[in-house]
C-alpha cells in the first residue's frame, strides 16, 4: 500500500520532532543532580524551612510569591500581583536566567544555560509535590 506523499510528509515531520519532544521531558533523576547547585539557598522539603531562597517543595503550577514568611524582592511581589505562576514556561524562563523574568529581583544564581540540564531540573521540579 502506497502512502501519498503529504501523509508521509506528516509522518516524517512527526519522527522527526520526537526526539525533541522527549528530550524536552527531561530526566528526573539527572535533574536531582542538577537541583544540588540549587540547594545552597534553596531546600524542596515538605513543610521544609525556606533558606536564602524559598522552599521549592511543589514550586511547579504555584503563584510566586507565596511562601509565606519569605522576604522576596519587592519585583517579585509585583509580578506576584500581577498573576506570574510557576508554570513551566515562566519557570524555563526563570531558571535559564532569572533577571529576564524579574529584572529586579534579588536571587544572584545566573541560570541554568545547558538546555538539557533545565529540561532535567523542571523534570524533577514536576516530581517534588504539588
Amino acid at each position: 500500500m502506497r502512502m501519498p506523499v503529504f501523509e508521509l510528509l506528516v509522518l516524517s515531520a512527526l519522527l522527526a520532532a520526537a526526539p525533541a519532544r522527549a528530550q524536552q521531558a527531561g530526566d528526573a533523576a539527572a535533574g536531582q543532580r542538577v537541583f544540588n547547585q540549587c540547594r545552597a539557598c534553596h531546600v524542596i522539603d515538605n513543610n521544609g524551612r525556606n533558606g536564602v531562597g524559598p522552599n521549592l517543595h511543589g514550586v511547579v503550577g504555584r503563584h510566586a510569591a507565596s511562601i509565606e514568611n519569605f522576604r522576596y524582592s519587592a519585583n517579585m511581589r509585583q509580578l506576584a500581583e500581577g498573576g506570574l505562576t510557576w508554570d513551566e514556561a515562566n519557570l524555563r524562563r526563570y531558571l535559564a536566567n532569572p533577571k529576564d523574568l524579574v529584572p529586579q529581583g534579588i536571587m544572584a544564581f545566573a541560570g541554568v544555560r545547558n538546555e538539557t540540564q533545565l529540561n532535567d531540573l523542571i523534570a524533577y521540579l514536576k516530581t517534588q509535590g504539588g
